[in-house]
């Protein structure tokens, strides 16, 4: 499809919406004023058995829960393609292609540095070569020989100026930014400029809960993975029994899709954790749910 007036280089103008998804964001034009959030249990007992199972014959490089988590993400984004939609200078736009980013620290210390990771999906792609791209760019973030990420590289750059002239320099970005003009080389690997931003809390031992949104970008999409902790499971006639879990809490820009839609996506996201096997069809392959 070529480019038409008005799209920009990340994104496709939409140009048929109905009367209160063209109004909305005109009235309300800011992300963080337009946040919902929605708190979501997994219960990991089929997640941990496929785990198990793929760990044993993978034993080099461990499947992970978060590697799940980021394809399960992406898959569902592949096939609700309305919540890889993003709101921009009062215009709404389809983006170009499904990604997820998410912060890799360097080593677990106080004063450790961190890093980067953003994965550019294909609808042909599955756990098996995003398992292998997670593991490419960890492995690459924290090796002591690699460079840093070019978004981190640039904004230690603007950090190292008089703080007069970088403060004014970002500001003239951030007008940049809301007409999709930034250079591609300043945002790279920034994470505001992807589909969803993972954050894997459970790593150093945090609950779950919500995370804003930004104005700065184009995400419209935020996940933290929680602790993974045994948890009370009732049944239908109330009886309990305690299994391992994952609270994951999601914020989404409410504009880009009705509640329904929204609904209807994190059903999916319910159906693909807890069939975990379905990751390993492409992520543009249907599922019913």
């Amino acid at each position: 499809m070529s480019k038409r007036f008005g799209d920009r280089k990340d994104g496709v103008l939409l140009r048929d919406l109905d009367g209160l998804h063209f109004i909305t964001p005109i009235i309300y034009p800011n992300r963080t004023d337009n946040e919902a959030f929605i708190s979501e249990r997994i219960d990991l007992t089929a997640i941990d058995e496929y785990l198990a199972k793929k760990n044993a014959e993978n034993p080099e490089y461990h499947y992970s829960l978060f590697q799940l988590l980021v394809t399960a993400a992406l898959k569902t984004i592949t096939l609700r393609p309305k919540l890889n939609r993003f709101i921009a200078n009062r215009n709404t736009y389809q983006r170009n292609e499904v990604s997820a980013s998410f912060v890799v620290k360097k080593q677990f210390s106080d004063t450790a540095e961190e890093g980067l990771a953003f994965i550019h999906s294909k609808g042909s792609d599955t756990l098996e070569t995003i398992h292998q791209e997670i593991y490419r760019q960890i492995t690459d973030r924290r090796s002591e020989k690699a460079g840093g990420d070019s978004s981190t590289d640039n904004m230690d750059m603007f950090n190292s100026m008089p703080r007069f002239l970088g403060k004014g320099i970002v500001r003239f970005i951030c007008f940049l930014d809301r007409h999709g003009w930034v250079p591609s080389d300043l945002i790279a690997t920034d994470p505001y400029y992807s589909s969803v931003v993972l954050t894997n809390l459970g790593s150093i031992k945090l609950h779950s809960g919500y995370h804003h949104l930004t104005n700065w970008g184009t995400n419209s999409l935020f996940i933290i993975v929680g602790e993974k902790k045994k948890r009370p499971f009732y049944d239908e006639e109330g009886n309990v029994t305690m299994r391992d879990s994952v609270d994951v809490g999601l914020t989404v820009d409410e504009r880009i899709a009705d509640g329904y839609y929204c609904s209807k996506s994190i059903r999916l996201l319910r159906k693909l954790l807890a069939n975990p096997e379905l990751l390993e069809l492409p992520l543009e392959e249907p599922v019913e749910f």
